[in-house]
């Protein structure tokens, strides 16, 4: 058996506690033995149900870690949860990438560009092989057109500033690198619809709805081809599970991780985009 430790802000929280499970589910496919054996959180008790630390360990037959370095110490594999408050993001990485131990940083990968920057040169420094990414990445749908020159996406969350990444994760994903600026309009107080341009011909749209909504992609493969469209159905965070047991095995992400720095550029932009609708702002 191989062990995974799980470093939260607080640990009673949707990914938390519905990673355990997945994981064992993949083991079985993957023919691999990971289990989340400890686990650390700032909070002890979540703002999200009242759970505290030690009655979420007693749940999911996990070991309570007293510091993120005793857990570091006694794991194999680390995953870096607070997917609700990425500033935390850069302060766990300080303390857990110099373990040198595989690690997965879960979304948004960093509240700014120079904290983005910053993981990856730790993770640099140490030699540490980490990836974070949004599971949005490995919505099948997005692979029915091998390449496109524009993609619109649409999709909601409670809140933009931590679920737009999933539009930008798809966006990146199928356009690559090269974003150049990025616009936000209006549509309502709920709606925001996003414009993205490229160094190139490349365009991308991103349609937020504030409290949820399908996710949506809709690709032109050319500029004179007809746009395909798809809804988004497929177990897109169980494949994300399946890659992470397989980047813990490997020890190498599955995708170039210079698109991480380029979602997490986009999603920065988008936020500031928000607030100076109507204008360019450069990503």
């Amino acid at each position: 058996m191989k062990t995974i430790g799980f470093v939260d802000y607080y640990l009673s929280e949707w990914h938390a506690n519905n990673y355990p499970a997945w994981i064992k589910q993949a083991n079985s496919e993957l023919a691999t033995d990971y289990q989340v054996k400890y686990a650390w959180a700032e909070k002890d008790i979540s703002p999200v149900d009242g759970v505290s630390t030690d009655e979420w360990c007693k749940n999911m037959g996990t070991i309570r870690c007293e510091s993120i370095e005793e857990l570091c110490e006694k794991c194999d594999t680390i995953v870096i949860l607070s997917p609700s408050n990425p500033e935390k993001h850069l302060e766990y990485a300080k303390k857990v990438l110099p373990f040198k131990k595989p690690t997965y940083i879960d979304k948004p990968f960093a509240d700014t560009k120079e904290s983005a920057n910053e993981i990856f040169a730790i993770a640099e420094k140490y030699g540490t092989p980490f990836f974070s990414t949004s599971a949005l990445r490995y919505a099948t749908e997005l692979d029915f057109i091998k390449e496109c020159t524009a993609i619109t996406t649409l999709g909601g969350g409670s809140n933009l500033e931590e679920y737009i990444i999933h539009q930008a994760e798809m966006v990146v994903k199928k356009l690559g690198i090269g974003a150049k600026c990025i616009k936000a309009q209006a549509i309502s107080q709920s709606q925001y619809f996003f414009t993205i341009k490229y160094t190139d011909n490349r365009m991308a749209g991103m349609h937020f709805v504030k409290g949820g909504a399908p996710f949506v992609i809709t690709l032109s493969p050319d500029d004179t081809s007809d746009a395909l469209h798809k809804n988004i159905t497929s177990d897109f965070f169980y494949i994300l599970i399946k890659d992470i047991i397989k980047f813990f095995e490997e020890k190498m992400p599955s995708f170039n991780t210079q698109e991480t720095l380029e979602v997490n550029k986009i999603l920065v932009s988008a936020v500031k985009a928000k607030s100076a609708l109507d204008e360019w702002i450069e990503i």
